[in-house]
């Protein structure tokens, strides 16, 4: 009996609110809200059930540049080019608190999974780290030296990753507050992938710092990239205004998706990877239905698989962790490994 053939995914809904390029999203753990932010300045959170009214927040005073749900849903936090990051409640009111966070924009801000803490990046060449209930600044790390772009926590809480324009990925040990590992150009994680100007994705592994999978996918800047929960898709965002879909056990395109017009800006998986959204120039924020996790790998043929290649730098870095592990199981990493072999053979006239 042949396999049930896998959907494509498709468009949910489609949300128009932001009067300028949409570029950041983020979803609730519960799937029930996603927050976006935008050039104009504004916050939104929409819900995910028909019908509902949107919340719109005010108060930063330039773009906000990111947008990140606290684990328990409670919070969300967003940082912006007016150097501050706003703690938000997600309801009607829409009460904020405002760190006074660093010299220039505010790139990236993410929750610990614990929500006690959370890491901002900037413009500033600094990563910072804070106390969420105490509303105090902890402590910064600043080795990089250029803007840094992004910066997570590891799924543990131990590590943090920062990705920045001087080419580098760094990897931090959170209590020892220093740098364990810098990946230059080439280097590190199945945990970590890493895209830029130069419109390529990079796969790492965070143990061995091996570069696992290249791709080179799009004809223009790679903007986002998000995993899906089981480890085994990476989703990426382009200014080519498609969004891509890696199969990395495989190392394989699986699905070019297009929507947006223009540059598509930002994208992320739902906690569950049941949706992903994404947010483009063109000030819409979209909800789409994945579907395709339920691949037999093998059945699913849908695009030519892109010949391996290694080369070329990094320009502006977006980094993406995985999330729900930082370390691929021994079998699992060593069966990517196997994969990716074989697929270097078989591109090797």
């Amino acid at each position: 009996m042949a396999a049930p053939c896998a959907e494509d995914p498709s468009l949910e809904r489609h949300f128009k609110g932001h009067r300028d390029a949409v570029t950041c999203v983020d979803f609730s753990i519960n799937t029930k809200q996603l927050a976006s932010g935008s050039m104009d300045s504004c916050l939104m959170v929409w819900h995910m059930k028909p019908q509902s009214r949107a919340y719109r927040f005010t108060g930063h005073k330039d773009a906000v540049t990111c947008v990140n749900f606290s684990p328990s849903g409670h919070l969300l936090a967003s940082g912006s080019r007016d150097k501050t990051v706003r703690i938000w409640v997600p309801n009607v009111k829409g009460e904020s608190t405002v760190f006074r966070a660093h010299t220039a924009t505010v790139r990236s801000v993410h929750f610990c999974s614990d929500g006690q803490s959370f890491v901002t990046a900037s413009d500033d060449k600094t990563v910072k780290v804070w106390a969420t209930h105490r509303q105090k600044f902890l402590f910064s790390l600043s080795q990089h030296i250029n803007w840094v772009r992004c910066a997570k926590f590891s799924p543990d809480g131990r590590l943090i990753v920062s990705a920045s324009d001087d080419k580098t990925v760094k990897l931090w040990d959170k209590s020892s507050r220093e740098c364990v590992h810098s990946y230059c150009e080439h280097g590190g994680g199945t945990c970590i992938a890493a895209a830029g100007m130069d419109n390529t994705v990079k796969v790492w592994d965070v143990r061995t710092h091996r570069l696992l999978q290249h791709y080179q996918l799009h004809s223009a800047a790679v903007n986002g990239l998000s995993f899906h929960p089981s480890g085994n898709y990476l989703i990426t965002a382009s200014s080519d205004s498609t969004l891509k879909i890696l199969d990395l056990m495989e190392g394989r395109l699986l699905y070019t998706l297009h929507g947006h017009q223009g540059p598509a800006t930002t994208v992320a998986f739902s906690r569950t990877g049941e949706y992903f959204a994404s947010g483009g120039s063109d000030e819409q924020v979209m909800v789409w239905k994945s579907n395709f996790d339920i691949v037999d790998h093998g059945e699913v043929t849908k695009v030519p698989r892109p010949p391996a290649t290694l080369a070329s730098s990094m320009g502006n870095l977006t980094v993406s962790i995985l999330e729900q592990r930082l370390t691929l199981t021994e079998d699992k990493l060593k069966q990517c490994l196997e994969n990716q072999q074989l697929i270097m053979q078989r591109a090797t006239p």
